[in-house]
């Protein structure tokens, strides 16, 4: 049988990177920086696979999930003999991406902080 000579070999097609971007997601790329930009400096509070739970804002994320967040305050996990004390002041904290259950954000209120 004849090839096509204009028809490219899928042989000598390159595999595609995991972090390379296809076609057409420019723009989901670009709202979702945008909405991570939109979160600087907010409000957080991170949910973390052994319990505790840290409030800060947040200042920056990678592409592994990692979150650090700025002022930042750790509450241990509550237990039956021992009520949820007072925080302990972190600072700047760093979270693993591996490490994080869930994510909320602060909505903006001038009355006390509500979580969405």
């Amino acid at each position: 049988a004849d090839c096509d000579p204009n028809m490219a070999d899928p042989r000598e097609e390159k595999p595609r990177e995991s972090g390379e971007l296809r076609e057409g997601s420019g723009q989901s790329h670009s709202n979702s920086r945008q909405m991570l930009e939109s979160l600087l400096n907010r409000s957080m509070r991170i949910h973390m696979t052994d319990g505790r739970t840290l409030i800060g804002l947040f200042l920056c994320t990678d592409r592994d999930c990692n979150v650090i967040l700025g002022s930042a305050q750790e509450y241990l996990k509550p237990t039956d003999s021992l009520a949820q004390g007072e925080p302990r002041v972190l600072g700047l904290a760093m979270i693993p991406g591996h490490h994080v259950v869930s994510i909320e954000v602060e909505m903006d209120s001038a009355s006390s902080p509500q979580y969405m």
